[in-house]
């Protein structure tokens, strides 16, 4: 490389339109507003579900609190944010039938609601921001509220391991002012 390649190299084009960046475009160290607060994304994480079906999940943090923000486009856009919670929230009953049976219950209460299995997928999971590209097996279990407005995941990783989280539905339009990562960060 020449001396003057570096300022006349051309630069990656990026992935967004610059004049529309949308929820669709967030990556590493992007910005935006949500519920009052400025979030960057930390991470990104992928799930391959089978059957080119893939979703993704950003790891966010306003520097005070550390938030997952869900991704999934199957016939609309459906976005969820929510945050771990430990296992042994979800009640010792639960927590008994996931050690003997590897599998939860199909109901549960938790915090005076009832959530209902909707949905258990085994999967593939990534963590796109190591910059590696090993991919972990596991099984997911999702669990909503009667009202449709929550949902509890729990997750085994291992034989007897499991996590936890629970989140809520948001709306595209809660999430604003999406800005890319800007040069002094990278």
């Amino acid at each position: 490389m020449g001396f003057f390649d570096k300022f006349f190299s051309k630069k990656e084009e990026p992935h967004y339109d610059s004049t529309n960046i949308t929820v669709r475009d967030l990556d590493i160290n992007f910005v935006f507003d949500y519920d009052l607060s400025t979030w960057k994304v930390i991470a990104l994480y992928e799930y391959d579900w089978g059957d080119s079906y893939f979703t993704r999940e950003f790891k966010i943090t306003d520097g005070d609190e550390t938030l997952y923000l869900g991704m999934e486009e199957d016939d609309e856009l459906e976005l969820t944010i929510g945050s771990k919670i430990k296992l042994r929230e979800l009640g010792t009953v639960l927590v008994n039938e996931l050690m003997t049976h590897q599998s939860p219950p199909n109901a549960f209460a938790f915090k005076g609601e009832n959530y209902v299995l909707m949905e258990q997928a085994p999967g593939y999971f990534h963590d796109v921001s190591k910059g590696e590209n090993d991919w972990e097996e596991f099984i997911s279990w999702d669990f909503e509220n009667e009202k449709g407005t929550h949902v509890i995941t729990i997750e085994q990783w291992g034989e007897k391991e499991f996590e936890a989280s629970l989140s809520m539905y948001i709306e595209e339009y809660q999430l604003d002012n999406i800005l890319p990562a800007s040069e002094a960060t990278n």
